[in-house]
């Protein structure tokens, strides 16, 4: 309901920010038909038309840039923190949710991980989405629905894993996982994995996937540590 909303109203946004300029563009281009169509043309009045609509045209790509900064991530109120700490958090919840499913869950939390600067609350978007495709993942494997969720680091970066019991990635999606409204459910939004990347991605980190040689499939961001 929540991703449906929030749909709902950048569409809204958008439409609202661009029918006017379209608009224009539309009927000064009518204009510059009727003005440059006729046996005398009137090509000074048609060049003012043809301002006109590149006026409108450069507006309109404000209006988009505009709505891009709505979601600019560059400049995020990041905190420090430990993901040991922010899993601990999350376990009532995923465990809920696993119970939901009838999933067994497994959390592998190596010790004394190192803290990394993040966004709480995008981090937990992340996490929640692909815990949430694991669970549905899971579902349609032919063995009992499993998901593991796993953190260990090195001395660059902290690395999260999302494992599931599925069927893994189908061949033909490998290479559309992650770009927007790509989804390969009945009723998805295609837009958590898209907003996955873009929140790892301004964290600096990075995030990829593989299918695991003994069924189901791997998901897993990397974020780096915050150096002493």
């Amino acid at each position: 309901m929540a991703r449906v909303s929030a749909l709902a109203e950048m569409a809204s946004g958008v439409a609202h920010e661009l029918n006017q300029p379209l608009g224009a563009i539309a009927t000064y281009s009518q204009a510059g038909d009727r003005l440059l169509n006729r046996p005398e043309p009137l090509v000074g009045r048609a060049l003012d038309v043809f301002r006109q609509i590149n006026t409108e045209a450069l507006g309109a790509g404000e209006s988009i840039r505009r709505i891009r900064r709505l979601f600019d991530r560059d400049s995020l109120l990041q905190s420090r923190h430990r993901i040991a700490e922010v899993l601990d958090e999350l376990r009532p919840v995923l465990e809920m949710m696993a119970e939901w499913s009838a999933a067994q869950l497994t959390l592998d939390i190596a010790a004394d991980l190192p803290a990394v600067s993040i966004e709480l609350a995008g981090i937990q978007h992340v996490l929640f989405s692909l815990f949430q495709n694991a669970l549905e993942a899971s579902a349609q494997g032919e063995s009992p629905a499993r998901v593991a969720v796993s953190a260990r680091a090195d001395r660059y970066a902290v690395e999260i894993s999302v494992i599931d019991s599925g069927p893994g990635i189908a061949e033909d999606a490998r290479d559309q996982m992650f770009r927007p409204f790509f989804t390969t459910k009945s009723k998805g939004t295609g837009l958590g994995l898209a907003s996955s990347r873009a929140i790892v991605d301004a964290h600096q980190g990075t995030i990829d996937y593989q299918n695991n040689a003994s069924g189901g499939a791997r998901f897993w961001f990397r974020l780096p540590v915050q150096q002493a």
